[in-house]
């Protein structure tokens, strides 16, 4: 049994590892405001229930107060009455206690809407107070939500920044860079080296043509071959 315990545990603490990875804490930061401002809206409704049902009751504490007052003067009248030989006796004592008893029946009532109207506002005092916690509840998480997404979106800049540089030599960007321009530097010695081995060669080539210029005695040749066909040096011997 111990072991199917055990076992239930286990998966019990990996289900919820696994939930809290997929959770997105501004997804359930909003879902909270969200029903936190169903809860408002329900406690101001309840709030003035709470509130017509004081007030009612207040209502009812003047009708009965007035009522109460009502019979009391309607007695003192119908007493007037009988000492005065305007009504039976009898008969106006019975009405004066039948509107002594509608008095007292008035003052109950009095009596009993103002317990029940103490506790209205009781109960409204105390609503009142829970529905302005909420409300400083909800500012409270609205501006917690604010700071959460800056915070989020500044990790992530944050993360991609780092990332991005992390994988920057692993790719071996840096390497590649350092061999181009190792490669771009040898290219350049070589380029030099050529011109220095063209520019040695023309200059070899310029001393010899200065030394040894073959052009003029070429010519004498060919001006000597050209008399000779014309028979120049023949008449001459």
């Amino acid at each position: 049994m111990n072991i199917f315990k055990r076992l239930f545990k286990i998966g019990e603490a990996e289900t919820n590892s696994a939930i809290d990875k997929m959770e997105d804490p501004i997804k359930m930061t909003e879902q909270g405001i969200r029903d936190m401002k169903i809860d408002l809206e329900k406690s101001l409704e309840a709030l003035a229930q709470v509130k017509a049902l004081a007030i009612r009751s207040k209502n009812d504490q003047d009708v009965y107060k007035n009522k109460a007052k009502e019979y009391q003067d309607k007695a003192i009248i119908i007493l007037k009455k009988a000492n005065n030989k305007e009504m039976d006796a009898v008969e106006a004592d019975r009405l004066a206690k039948e509107a002594l008893v509608q008095k007292e029946n008035n003052e109950k009532q009095l009596e009993a809407t103002k317990k029940e109207t103490d506790k209205f506002e009781v109960n409204v005092s105390q609503m009142q107070g829970n529905v302005e916690a909420l409300k400083a509840n909800i500012g409270n998480w609205e501006n917690e939500l604010k700071t959460l997404k800056a915070r989020v979106k500044v990790s992530n800049a944050t993360k991609n920044l780092n990332k991005q540089m992390a994988e920057l030599d692993s790719t071996g960007t840096v390497s590649m860079l350092e061999r181009m321009k190792e490669k771009i530097a040898q290219e350049e010695a070589l380029a030099e080296a050529y011109g220095d081995i063209a520019n040695s060669s023309k200059s070899i080539d310029e001393e010899l043509d200065k030394v040894a210029d073959t052009t003029e005695a070429a010519a004498d040749d060919e001006l000597q071959k050209l008399k000779e066909q014309l028979g120049f040096n023949k008449s001459k011997k």
